[in-house]
Formats: C-alpha cells, sequence, structure tokens
C-alpha cells in the first residue's frame, strides 16, 4: 500500500507540474525556449547566436536545435511538456538504478517512486518546466553514460560518447572525463574527450564566429546571459562578483578556488566510485561542475540532489541531516530556508552554492566498507510501557527514544516549520464579513456566558498608561521569546522531555492552524461599532477592508484559537513537569494567566479565543500521549542527560531503530 501511495503521489506531482506549465497563457510559457525557436529567436536570426546574450547555449546546443525549430514551434504545448517529463522520470529511474547495493527489497521497490517525487519537486526541475530548458538532458546522458551498467560496462566507448555529447551541450560536464580516466575507464574517457572535440569541430566548421564569440570572447559563455552576478549564478564566479571583487583579483581567486575545488572533489568521487558508490560519485562530480561553471542557473543544479544518496553520519539519530538539508536546499527558496536578515541572508541566498561545496569537498560520505554503513549507532529507546489511563488506546508505533536529537536537524525543521505557520496562517481566508460575524458569534455566547470582559478590561488598560506599554511590549515580545528558551533549556538540559514536549507543541500549532483557516475571526481591536481600543496601534481606520498597512504584515483575523495562550499554556505545563518544587510548578503556571490578561487587554483576542488555545494544547498532548505514551516516563538514566531529575529508577532499556 506504501508503493502504490508513493507512486499515486508521484504521478500527481507529475501531472500537477505539466497543468501548471500548459494553464499559463503562450506568452508566459517557456520563456526560455521561446527566445530560441520563437519567431524572432535566436534561431531564426541569419546572424550570430549571441548577437543579443539570450542565447546562452554552446555553438553545438544551436547547431542541433536549428533543424529541430519548426518541429518545436509545432510541439511548444503538449508534446514539449510531457517529453520534458518524460526525461525527469527517465533521470529519477536511471538514478534509482544507480543506488549502491546490496540493497533490500524494500529499498529497491521505494527507491523510484521516491526519486520522482523529489525530482518534481525540486527547483532545478519545476524551472525547468516553466522556462522550456534542455538542461536535463545533459544530466540524462552523463547517468546513461556512468551509472548504467550496459552502457558503462564492457569496454566504455558508448558511455564515454555519451558523456562528450553532454559536454558539448553544457560544457562544464566535460569534468565527467577525467573521473572516468582515474576510476580505470580510460578508454571511456579518451572517447568521451574525442566526442566532445568532434562535436565542438563541427560547430566551429559550420559556425565560426559564433564558436570564436562563445569560446574566445565570452571565455566558454561566461557573461551570456543574465548578470552573472546575480544570485540566479550559484557558482564560485558569481559569489565573488557579489562580495565585490572585479577584474584580475576576482579572476586569480576564482582560477585559484576552481583549482582547489577540482582536485578535492575528484579525488573524493574518485574514491566513491571505486568503493562502488558510482551515483555519490557523479553527484559529487556534478556539485565540482555546479560551483566551478562561470555560470550555474537554477535548472544546471540537479546535480546536488542526486548528492542525497551520500550516507553521512556516525549515528542513526545524525543520518537524516544530509539529505534532509539537500531536499530543503533544493525544494525551498532562500527566504524559507533562513531568515531574511543581513546576518543569515547571504546563507539563503548562496544555499545551493554552500550545498555543492559541501557535497564535493567537506561532507564525511561513509564508504560501503564502514561498519557504520549499515549499522549506524543505534538510538536508544525505552520499550512501552502502560498509559497511565486504562481508557485510553496507545497505538505503540514508535518507540521512545531517549537522546539528545541533532541540533541542526532540529534547527532545519524548526525554520521550515515556523515558515510554514507564517504561510498557512497569511493565506487563511481572510474575508471581512465573515470574520466579523464570527465576531458577533464570539460576543453572543460570551454574553450568554456572561464572560464578556473584553470591553471593560481594554477600557482599563488603554487609560492606564504604563500598564498598556508594559502590555503592549509582552504581546509582541514574549510570545516568541518564551517558548524558544524553553525549548532550548529542554534540549540541553532535558533531552527526553525535549522530544515530548516539542511534539506536543507541534500538534497543537498545526492543529491551531486548521482553526485559521476554517473559522476566520476579527479581533476585539477591529470590531467596527464595539468600541474597542487597539493599545498597540492606534485606532485603525474600519471603513477601510484593509485596514492601512498592518495587513500586510500577517492575516489579522486568524486569531482563533489563541496562539498566544495556547504556546503560553504549554509553556507553563512543561515548567510545571520540569520545575523540583511545588511551589516553582505553580509559579509556572501564572505565565499563561499573564498572557491571557495580555491578550484581551490589549484587545487582541477574546476570552474564547483563549479557551480554544487551551483547547488546541490539550489536543496536541493527547495526540502525543496516544503515539508515543506517557510523556514525563521513568524507565531508565536518560543517556546524554544533563540534570540529576532525568536520572531515575532503572528498567530494561534496549537500542533499536
Amino acid at each position: 500500500m506504501a508503493l502504490w501511495g508513493l507512486w499515486i503521489v508521484a504521478g500527481l506531482l507529475a501531472v500537477r507540474q505539466a497543468a501548471a506549465v500548459l494553464r499559463l497563457p503562450p506568452e508566459r510559457r517557456f520563456t526560455d525556449l521561446e527566445r530560441w525557436i520563437g519567431e524572432n529567436g535566436v534561431l531564426h536570426v541569419r546572424g550570430s547566436l549571441y548577437d543579443t546574450d539570450t542565447f546562452t547555449g554552446t555553438p553545438f546546443a544551436g547547431l542541433v536545435l536549428k533543424p529541430l525549430t519548426k518541429a518545436a514551434e509545432d510541439s511548444l504545448g503538449i508534446v514539449w511538456t510531457f517529453g520534458t517529463l518524460l526525461l525527469v522520470v527517465a533521470v529519477a529511474l536511471v538514478a534509482a538504478r544507480a543506488l549502491p547495493g546490496p540493497a533490500g527489497r524494500r529499498t529497491t521497490l521505494f527507491a523510484a517512486p521516491v526519486a520522482l517525487i523529489l525530482a518534481a519537486l525540486s527547483l532545478p526541475v519545476r524551472n525547468t518546466f516553466t522556462l522550456g530548458q534542455t538542461s536535463i538532458i545533459p544530466v540524462l546522458l552523463v547517468l546513461l553514460g556512468c551509472c548504467l551498467p550496459r552502457l558503462a560496462g564492457g569496454s566504455g566507448r558508448m558511455g564515454g560518447a555519451l558523456v562528450g555529447l553532454a559536454a558539448a551541450l553544457q560544457p562544464a560536464v566535460l569534468l565527467f572525463a577525467p573521473l572516468l580516466w582515474l576510476t580505470g575507464r580510460r578508454r571511456a574517457a579518451v572517447t568521451g574527450g574525442v566526442t566532445f572535440g568532434l562535436c565542438t569541430a563541427l560547430a566551429w566548421v559550420t559556425m565560426a564566429d559564433d564558436s570564436w564569440t562563445y569560446w574566445v570572447h565570452h571565455i566558454a559563455g561566461a557573461g551570456l546571459g543574465h548578470d552573472p552576478g546575480g544570485l540566479a549564478n550559484q557558482s564560485l564566479h558569481g559569489l565573488l562578483l557579489r562580495i565585490g571583487l572585479r577584474g584580475p583579483a576576482e579572476l586569480a581567486l576564482y582560477g585559484l578556488l576552481t583549482a582547489v575545488v577540482v582536485v578535492l572533489g575528484l579525488r573524493r568521487a574518485t574514491r566513491y566510485a571505486r568503493d562502488g558508490q558510482i551515483l555519490l560519485a557523479t553527484a559529487v562530480t556534478g556539485c565540482v561542475a555546479v560551483a566551478v561553471s562561470p555560470t550555474a542557473w537554477q535548472h544546471q543544479q540537479l546535480w546536488i540532489l542526486l548528492a542525497v544518496v551520500g550516507r553521512a553520519g556516525r549515528r542513526r539519530a545524525d543520518r537524516l541531516v544530509w539529505p534532509v538539508l539537500v531536499v530543503l536546499v533544493m525544494t525551498l527558496t532562500s527566504t524559507v530556508l533562513v531568515p531574511p536578515n543581513p546576518v543569515f541572508g547571504p546563507v539563503g541566498e548562496n544555499a545551493p552554492l554552500l550545498a555543492a561545496l559541501a557535497a564535493a569537498c567537506a561532507v564525511p560520505f561513509l564508504t560501503r566498507t564502514s561498519p557504520l554503513w549499515d549499522r549506524p549507532v543505534p538510538t536508544p529507546v525505552a520499550e512501552p510501557e502502560r498509559g497511565r489511563f486504562p481508557w485510553v488506546p496507545l497505538l505503540g508505533f514508535f518507540k521512545r527514544p531517549l537522546n539528545r536529537p541533532n541540533l541542526l536537524l532540529e534547527l532545519m525543521l524548526i525554520r521550515v516549520g515556523y515558515w510554514v505557520y507564517s504561510y498557512v496562517r497569511a493565506q487563511a481566508p481572510d474575508s471581512r464579513s465573515l470574520a466579523e460575524s464570527h465576531g458577533r458569534q464570539i460576543l453572543g455566547v460570551e454574553n450568554f456566558l456572561h464572560i464578556d470582559v473584553e470591553y471593560g478590561f481594554n477600557h482599563f488598560v488603554a487609560g492606564v498608561g504604563w500598564l498598556k506599554n508594559s502590555m503592549n511590549y509582552y504581546y509582541g515580545t514574549f510570545h516568541f521569546l518564551v517558548p524558544l528558551s524553553m525549548l532550548g533549556y529542554l534540549y540541553l538540559r532535558r533531552p527526553a522531555t525535549y522530544r515530548w514536549a516539542r511534539t506536543a507543541l507541534g500538534f497543537a500549532t498545526l492543529m491551531a492552524l486548521v482553526g485559521f483557516w476554517l473559522y476566520p475571526l476579527a479581533p476585539p481591536r477591529l470590531m467596527p461599532d464595539h468600541g474597542f481600543i487597539d493599545t498597540a496601534n492606534g485606532p485603525q481606520d474600519l471603513s477601510n477592508p484593509d485596514f492601512g498597512a498592518l495587513t500586510e504584515l500577517s492575516n489579522q483575523y486568524a486569531a482563533m484559537p489563541s496562539l498566544h495562550i495556547g504556546w503560553s499554556l504549554w509553556c507553563g505545563i512543561v515548567f510545571a513537569v520540569v520545575a523540583p518544587k511545588p511551589w516553582t510548578k505553580w509559579l509556572g503556571m501564572l505565565y499563561p494567566l499573564l498572557t491571557l490578561s495580555v491578550i484581551v487587554g490589549t484587545a487582541n483576542h477574546y476570552v474564547l479565543d483563549a479557551a480554544g488555545g487551551a483547547a488546541v494544547v490539550a489536543c496536541g498532548f493527547a495526540i502525543q500521549y496516544v503515539l508515543t505514551g506517557p510523556g514525563r516516563q521513568e524507565p531508565a538514566t536518560i543517556p546524554g542527560a544533563r540534570g540529576d531529575s532525568d536520572a531515575l529508577q532503572p528498567e530494561p532499556v534496549r537500542a533499536g531503530s
């Protein structure tokens, strides 16, 4: 069932990608391809291909495409789209087949659909679909020539010819010829070089001026297309230009860095190829090509995704860090990966290049001879224990891990999780009439229950200057500061409690997002004709549906449930669990009560919003309880603990997956 589910997901993603392209109006479809083969495209021009710097391919690519111009024009829609889709499927299937053996039956069955899903989600493939690029063809040719046994085996000349043909279309791919030579496939390497030379010479004979322009004037295409110093160019050359280097100094440093990356990368790729990890060796060499190319546009970065097959990490808890990092870099934009600020922003902006350099030169991938290849250091886990409430069924699908999780992996997931939270909150329905209608419903229910205290308390707070300013500061600061501090403390001092607590917090936040989507609610400060005072932002123009510039920051109608209360109640519960003395436990529960007074006093939430926040937190802990059992287990001394309270009564603990 899981296998069929993966194939269905892969098929849906492929259909969705094709439909997304075909739904575009003709003038926005395959914009790069249109510049080549359109009515005014460069392949129709009698002069040089490079007169306008629009065409960025090699002269040989232009020579190949020119005869296909008419056919490509006739098939600019469905045929070209599904042709690209077939290329993506072929890349995924070849990559899945090239996984290092011996591979288990489950790995063999699941590899193909997983590879297709990752490829369909990746930014290089999506970019290729949208722009109508042909850059996936060199990747497929190299994979066929290096990884497919029937073509790479024997004399290897057929595989070498495919590599040479790919290099004639994308010159940086010529780096695979030294890889073939260093791994003992010298005939294939020579054949690749000869094929590249023949294709390039053919272009020189038939298109001498264009060849001179591309190879000499532009130094293998450098400077063609977009600004090489822009963020779209994820190469060392582009990075040096972005940091302000120009002229001979930049070229000298670029040449030095290129030599270092090529030597280190090819040495590592050779090592992995001799170890039987030919797909990883191909990916590492491709990452070298991305880094050292004068220009490495997004549609040329598929090599980085292929590096996901490398295994790194001694502990099982660390094994997912590299593949998760690669998948995130290849599927999400820079602003999603890293907050867009002056400190961390450049890391996200250059994330593909950094990932390529890491794969080529730094990540210590395991060899198949390593004892950790199939048996990483296991994660200590606790055996399932009986629940505190016999009437609550425990699924027992997951063993409770007892060690500290990998910090980098946690930070990546927290960042992406927060982006998802912000995105869903911003995209939730924000119909003003519906939100105000729900607001009147809430006020009516509170009036019936005699808990409609918001108006009186809000006016009292607004009339006391120091109290109003204190609550405004509290509302905007403590909401994120306290939960993050609590998570940091738990991670350092109570690793097992950290896993329990962060799982419950994640489920609670997920259910809150569902609430934002299903029940848009105008907070008291945005309810017209009710007299509430917005203590933080001042009077709002309620006759304007946009309410000024405030709505540009977030969805103002994501009020039910209140995550200010939800997160603060989570902090109070966790504090009550870890605090050593009864009076400190009660002190921790004052935090959600103080938060309740703040959200009501500043007219940001109703009392029932707080009840909703408490409900999602209770559900979050309940789901965690059903999935993994009691949160505060007491079976053993927890490995990696830093506090005495984590050293508890012994009971058998085993190491598992």
